[in-house]
């Protein structure tokens, strides 16, 4: 039987899409926002764009959730009407031809944010946060899913509620992988043709009751690798305000240098030691099916950014990672038991339950002591469920020097005149926690 030219066409672009993501950052304004034109038009292969919420909006809807959730329902509502008119001002200086219909969709969105906060408060913050935190996502994308049309970027945008399905997890949802990939599958794949762009959104996704949830920090990056995934795109490319993936941040260290490459392994021992690089579970997707991940400049393509893959770097320079508002916890058995059986099994529980990553441990025969984020309340609350089985003390006000890849000598210069409270040694990092 001979095949169809569409089906051809179908089978052949299947292999050959690509996945762009553009964070706030890149559609904070108006110029950052026309800078994106040349970007897409530049590609020739089908692209499924996914794109957070513009820049501060979810700061903004977090106060609105908070104001909500306190029982200030005038004030959130207030609070969500200057949201409102900062996209609706942004909508009528980008839109011409279009501007009408765009109003009509982003009036959808606002009444879905508005019946809520005229209702009253009776689930758990966190289901509330990600009803309406989402709508950042929402908005962003139909304004550009509006502009690039005039700007003559064909395009389909799609509800990502619609496709990417997650359990109730509210604030860090798991996504059900098969339920997903059933939607993609049906719905995305048929419109990646030629020129064709698909815009959806990243960092949400919804239950199987249809109701919203998110994804946990960087689940727009998290998202991006999904799709990918599932559509086996040939490459991911992750937009960002910097040069590419830096050994530090510039911020901290004007010296910083780019890492020209990564290895997917490299990556996600950065991240789990608080470089602001991609998440461990964004990687995870792309390794699976070895997929490359770029990160790029959106101000600057000419630079050649940093590709992420199986391959190793065998020439990395020193990573460096300096994270403030740090505690240290200190516990001591009560009856001088050694540590080890339930005592760290019970620690390890309050992890969990509390959704704590320690940064750093350090144990010995009767004393355990835990470095942690100084996150508000999580920091009190874990002290007093770990009082069961220990006495515990805790201080705060501290800084944690994480270098990977430490030449000899670095360690030395970057502590000194430091009060140094605990230091941990491997062949490839080593960390200081210092006053």
């Amino acid at each position: 039987m001979l095949l169809t030219l569409s089906l051809l066409n179908y089978l052949f672009y299947k292999i050959s899409m690509k996945v762009y993501k553009f964070g706030g950052a890149s559609i904070s304004n108006e110029e950052r926002i026309s800078a994106l034109v040349p970007i897409l038009k530049e590609n020739e292969k089908p692209l499924l764009l996914i794109i957070s919420a513009m820049g501060k909006t979810t700061n903004a809807l977090e106060k609105v959730v908070e104001a909500f959730c306190t029982g200030h329902q005038n004030e959130a509502l207030m609070l969500f009407e200057k949201i409102k008119k900062q996209h609706n001002t942004l909508a009528k200086y980008l839109l011409v031809t279009t501007a009408l219909e765009c109003d009509e969709k982003l009036k959808e969105f606002y009444t879905e944010i508005e019946w809520l906060l005229h209702g009253s408060a009776d689930r758990e913050y966190d289901f509330y946060y990600d009803q309406v935190v989402c709508v950042g996502e929402l908005l962003s994308t139909c304004i550009m899913s509006y502009y690039f049309r005039e700007m003559g970027l064909a395009n389909n945008w799609l509800d990502v509620r619609d496709l990417l399905r997650t359990d109730n997890n509210f604030r860090d949802a798991a996504i059900d992988w098969p339920g997903t990939s059933e939607k993609i599958n049906a719905i995305v794949k048929p419109l990646l043709t030629p020129n064709n762009i698909v815009i959806t959104q990243g960092f949400i996704g919804s239950t199987s009751e249809n109701e919203s949830t998110t994804l946990g920090r960087e689940g727009s990056d998290f998202t991006a690798a999904v799709f990918a995934n599932i559509l086996d795109a040939e490459s991911v490319t992750i937009w960002k305000d910097v040069p590419g993936v830096m050994n530090a941040d510039p911020k901290q260290f004007p010296e910083a240098v780019l890492i020209p490459d990564l290895s997917f392994n490299e990556v996600i021992e950065m991240a789990f030691y608080g470089a602001q690089v991609i998440h461990p579970k964004t990687i995870k997707p792309l390794e699976n099916k070895n997929i490359p991940l770029y990160v790029k400049c959106f101000s600057d393509t000419c630079l050649p950014g940093t590709i992420i893959s199986k391959k190793q770097n065998k020439k990395m320079p020193p990573v460096i990672v300096m994270k403030q508002n740090q505690a240290l916890i200190h516990l001591h058995t009560k009856d001088l038991s050694f540590i080890g059986g339930k005592p760290m099994g019970h620690l390890y529980t309050i992890f969990e339950e509390l959704k704590i990553k320690p940064n750093l441990i350090q144990t010995g025969a009767v004393n355990v002591q835990v470095c942690l984020d100084d996150v508000r309340d999580k920091i009190e609350v874990f002290a007093l469920a770990a009082e069961k089985d220990f006495e515990v003390s805790v201080e705060k006000g501290l800084q944690l020097l994480t270098i990977r890849h430490c030449p000899e000598g670095l360690l030395e210069k970057m502590t000194s005149g430091k009060n140094i409270l605990l230091t941990q040694k491997s062949p490839e990092t080593v960390q200081a926690l210092f006053r």
